[in-house]
């Protein structure tokens, strides 16, 4: 049964975020992104990641998703006339694809992913119970010293992203007036 919901919201994760790419609508690309970012969530759950879960739907789903869409709402969202730019979203795509073999390299050339697989003791039942531990505390130790510049990044890139939104409201106000 477990693997059947697991695959039951992964394809509705999937498809909720085909639903966020295709849409021409902002909110309704919001709310397949809330719809995407609970169905990580279930996943989480049904992988005994409770803590992540919980972490997932209150800070993504719920704070995060909040701003966004009062975001969108403050917003112009008129449709633009004209046809869609191919090209545009073409020259996009190639760079994202590209963006994405070079962090996949990154990984590899780091030594990041172990080329040898994992032995049969889970880490849970390790002679090193501080390698790994279930509780928050050691996640959020693990966060702030190991991960901190992953962490450090997404930070910036959100705030980057929030930067541009507000510049992007700001001209469509002062066209306006």
């Amino acid at each position: 049964m477990p693997d059947g919901l697991f695959i039951f919201f992964a394809a509705l994760t999937l498809g909720a975020a085909c639903l966020l790419v295709a849409s021409r609508n902002a909110v309704t690309s919001a709310m397949g992104m809330i719809l995407a970012l609970v169905g990580v969530a279930a996943d989480f759950f049904l992988l005994d990641a409770y803590f992540l879960g919980v972490l997932q739907v209150l800070v993504y789903a719920g704070a995060v998703m909040v701003l966004f869409l009062f975001i969108i709402m403050l917003l112009n969202t008129d449709d633009p006339e004209g046809a869609y730019p191919w090209k545009a979203a073409a020259l996009g795509l190639a760079v994202f694809f590209l963006l994405g073999a070079g962090v996949l390299w990154l990984f590899h050339w780091s030594g990041a992913v172990a080329s040898t697989p994992a032995g049969a003791t889970p880490p849970e039942l390790s002679d090193l119970p501080a390698v790994f531990t279930t509780s928050a505390k050691s996640f959020g130790r693990l966060l702030y010293t190991k991960y901190l510049l992953p962490l450090e990044v997404a930070g910036f890139l959100l705030l980057v992203a929030l930067v541009g939104v507000v510049s992007l409201s700001k001209d469509s106000a002062e066209e306006n007036a």
